[in-house]
Formats: C-alpha cells, sequence, structure tokens
C-alpha cells in the first residue's frame, strides 16, 4: 500500500471583497488577537474529518495522513490534549494518521513545559514534526530532549541547494543527525526532478513542494484518489 502523505493544510480565508486571502496575509492577526486557537480547531477538525471520509471510501489507501500546523498559542491551552482525543474518537482515526507540525520558535518560550506537553501527545501515539528546522533558534539541546518523530527541512535550504555548496552540506548534515536521533525527515519546497535526486540520495525519505503538486482542494484531492493516483510524497 502507498503511503499517502497530504501536507500541512494551509488554511486560505475566502474574503467577500478581496477574493483568495493566502495565509501570510491573515495568521499574524489571528495569532495576535488570540482568534488562531478557534481557527485551529477548525482546521484540525476538518482535516481530520475529511481524512476520515477518504479513508472510507478508498479502502486500499488506509495508510493515508495527513499533518496540520499548531500555534503557540495551542501548545498553552488546557485542553489541547483531551480536544485531540475527542476529534480523533469522532472521527473514528487512529492517531498515527496524525501528525501536529510545531515550529523551532515554539520551542524556546518554555522548553520545559513544550517537552510535557509533545511528550503527552506522543504517548497517545500522535506523530510530532518539527517545522521549519535550521531557520530559527536550532539547538542540539531540545532535539535530544524533544519527542519528536520528523524534522522538516526548510525550503530556503532546498531552493538555495546546489552539488556541494553549503545549502547541499547543511542537508547533509541534518539528514545524518536525524536518523543518528531515529527521526524522518521531510524536505519542503523540491521544485525540480534535480532536487529531488539529490535529496533521495542524501537519505531524505519524504518530500513536498510543487514538483509533486500545486497546492490542491479537497476535491481536486479525492479525484486523484478516485483515480488510483498519487499525491505520492515518499522517495521510492
Amino acid at each position: 500500500i502507498p503511503i499517502l502523505n497530504f501536507d500541512a493544510p494551509l488554511v486560505r480565508w475566502r474574503h467577500p471583497s478581496r477574493g483568495l486571502l493566502l495565509p501570510n496575509t491573515f495568521i499574524s492577526v489571528a495569532e495576535e488577537t488570540g482568534l488562531v486557537v478557534a481557527l485551529d480547531r477548525w482546521v484540525l477538525q476538518s482535516a481530520c474529518d475529511q481524512l476520515a471520509r477518504w479513508q472510507r471510501r478508498f479502502l486500499d489507501c488506509r495508510e493515508l495522513k495527513v499533518s496540520v500546523n499548531l500555534s503557540s498559542r495551542d501548545l498553552y491551552q488546557q485542553y489541547l490534549l483531551q480536544d485531540l482525543k475527542v476529534l480523533l474518537a469522532k472521527t473514528n482515526l487512529s492517531p498515527g494518521a496524525l501528525t501536529l507540525e510545531i515550529t523551532e520558535s515554539m520551542l524556546i518560550q518554555d522548553l520545559t513545559y513544550a517537552s510535557q506537553i509533545l511528550s503527552e501527545l506522543k504517548d497517545c501515539n500522535l506523530k510530532i514534526s518539527i517545522d521549519d528546522f535550521g531557520t530559527g533558534y536550532s539547538s542540539l539541546n531540545y532535539l535530544c530532549h524533544l519527542p519528536a518523530d520528523i524534522l522538516k527541512i526548510d525550503r530556503s535550504f532546498v531552493s538555495n541547494m546546489q552539488t556541494g555548496n553549503r545549502n547541499q552540506k547543511v542537508i547533509q548534515a541534518i539528514v545524518a543527525l536525524s536518523h543518528q536521533l531515529q527521526l524522518q525527515t521531510v524536505a519542503e519546497g523540491i521544485e525540480t526532478a534535480q532536487q529531488m535526486a539529490v535529496l533521495k540520495q542524501l537519505g531524505c525519505e519524504y518530500g513536498q513542494g510543487r514538483f509533486f503538486s500545486a497546492p490542491l482542494t479537497a476535491d481536486a484531492v479525492t479525484a486523484i484518489l478516485a483515480r488510483g493516483g498519487g499525491a505520492r510524497c515518499r522517495f521510492p
């Protein structure tokens, strides 16, 4: 069974007069006002509902997974773990089907607390991914203490990667470190076959980017699955 991994859903806002707005135009405002918590809960609910429908309809895609970004405010919500348990029970999804993505900057606010809450999430078999690795306050200390499953290599390294240059050497080091810590790696922003080939050669397990597909609506993904095709992002 192919492992199909549709990556973190990035919410869009269909504004009545300005049209479709991308996340970078309104997420910062949502975070400042605290509305991001309700927004993230809606995204989690929608993503899990959709994933459950796909798993029921396409029986050969039971290993279909989805990743969802969390904000720093989510980590400090008292009922985050309980809400996730209820959501998974309602949608009849296994916890392993859901990966929660957090950024490096979220971790440095309170490493002890972050480690505690992520350990509780992982104890429930949820997957934890550290997003944009290498662009923030990278610390080997938190990698040793946090119960992460996945490191995501930021697109800035991939887009500037050339054979033998420093960006490629940084990616090689991140992949090697990940494997030493028994973590999987996901490379962001892959746009060419050459980039994919180099990343595969370096041992990176997963990739995402426009080389595979532009952002898709749920209906478009459903059509792909109905054809038995692929948004398969694992390097064969």
